[in-house]
């Protein structure tokens, strides 16, 4: 039996059911959804799947009498498979402003799905579930964003070196996937889960014919998470053209299987770098599909630092979602000089973070956030700068500058 860990986002949809009429919470395909929907439902309510062929085939015969909830929370599971019934869902919760009526789940971001996006605006609040953290694998909490523009570390967070923050990483956050220890099997449980979702999922967000090139895609766009994508290297090598490429990215990353990441553009300088960067949601996943193994990649400097910096984006991601107070970007210039995230938080305070796989740290490796705060920020805005590292020490290096393990991201 799989561990049911407590989520995060719990507490978060809980908080939100009681001034919101519908909260949606999405995510990939077993990344926890179901547990949440449970641990937010109790013993009370009415929880209905569209997994359920026989709730599937109600619910499309007759959408009116599926969504009827007189009274407590109807928990409707999968909602992409009917989106007929999002206008049913419209017409009761206008007509009753009750909090805490429907909790909606899909393993497509609902956002993208017009029906949903028209009928409910204004009405539902959206909540992103990520695959788990380390953080709650362990049963910790989520404290590292507030210490960390706090500067409140501990001098040695020991435990956790390159190899075991590789181990972790092959791992990923997928609960069934966590619970395997032999590698094999693990990486046998990411290929069928690919399979599953592109075979089964896909039909129910876009028309996509080809899914062997959407396969093939897969483990190119694994390839060059943390980096900044060419397109067209990619479609001279698929032999596809840009609308087609476009469509296919947006597809996965509507299914949450990848993610970009916005530049931080808040500011007149021009030199400054537009485009996105590009991540993996789940680094075993994405290990799995490359046919990585842990000691060639320990070996190998452009693969750890890629795994680590992708492993260390989930975390972090992870965290921002639970507070609308923060958001994440990331900063490059024409000249490359770059910061792999900067947090902004509500009050315009920044927090840059670059990621280092090794287990050493100097000061040129501060270099880029300086000339950042000085430059770019002119001291408008506190700024702290972090690097963190698979060492096992927290090392000041000058005013609001740290180095940190890369552990201080799941420890209290």
């Amino acid at each position: 039996m799989l561990k049911d860990y407590r989520r995060w986002q719990t507490e978060s949809v809980k908080e939100v059911m009681q001034r919101r009429r519908a909260v949606a919470v999405s995510g990939a395909r077993q990344s926890g959804k179901t547990t949440l929907s449970r641990q937010v439902l109790g013993s009370a309510g009415d929880y209905r799947s569209l997994d359920d062929t026989d709730m599937l085939g109600f619910a499309l015969q007759d959408p009116k009498g599926f969504v009827m909830n007189k009274s407590g929370l109807m928990v409707i599971d999968e909602i992409q498979k009917a989106p007929k019934l999002i206008p049913e869902i419209k017409q009761i919760v206008d007509k009753n402003n009750r909090p805490g009526q429907y909790l909606l789940t899909g393993s497509t971001n609902i956002l993208t799905l017009p029906v949903i996006s028209d009928s409910l605006a204004g009405r539902v609040k959206y909540i992103r579930l990520r695959p788990l953290t380390v953080g709650e694998i362990l049963g910790k909490k989520p404290s590292f964003l507030s210490r960390a523009f706090a500067m409140d570390f501990p001098g040695k967070i020991t435990g956790y070196d390159k190899e075991h923050i590789i181990d972790l990483a092959f791992r990923g956050g997928y609960p069934e996937a966590v619970a395997i220890s032999n590698l094999r099997h693990r990486k046998d449980w990411h290929i069928d889960y690919l399979q599953a979702i592109l075979s089964r999922d896909l039909k129910d967000i876009a028309n996509i014919r080809r899914q062997d090139v959407l396969h093939s895609l897969f483990g190119i766009l694994a390839s060059w998470s943390a980096k900044f994508m060419e397109i067209s290297q990619i479609t001279q090598s698929m032999s596809i053209n840009k609308i087609t490429l476009d469509s296919y990215i947006n597809t996965l990353i509507s299914m949450f299987m990848f993610e970009k990441v916005p530049p931080w553009l808040k500011t007149d300088y021009e030199r400054i770098g537009k485009r996105s960067k590009f991540y993996a949601t789940d680094t075993g996943i994405m290990t799995s599909v490359l046919g990585w193994n842990p000691k060639e990649v320990f070996m190998n400097q452009d693969r750890s630092g890629k795994l680590i910096e992708t492993f260390v984006f989930s975390e972090l991601a992870a965290l921002v979602d639970l507070e609308n107070k923060y958001n994440l970007f990331q900063y490059r210039d024409r000249t490359d000089r770059e910061i792999d995230f900067l947090v902004e938080r509500e009050d315009g305070a920044m927090l840059g973070i670059e990621v280092k796989a090794g287990h050493n740290v100097s000061k040129d490796d501060f270099t880029p956030q300086k000339w950042f705060a000085e430059n770019i920020l002119k001291n408008k805005s506190a700024y702290t700068g972090l690097v963190v590292y698979s060492g096992d020490r927290t090392i000041q290096f000058g005013e609001n500058m740290l180095a940190l393990p890369i552990a201080a991201l799941w420890t209290e």
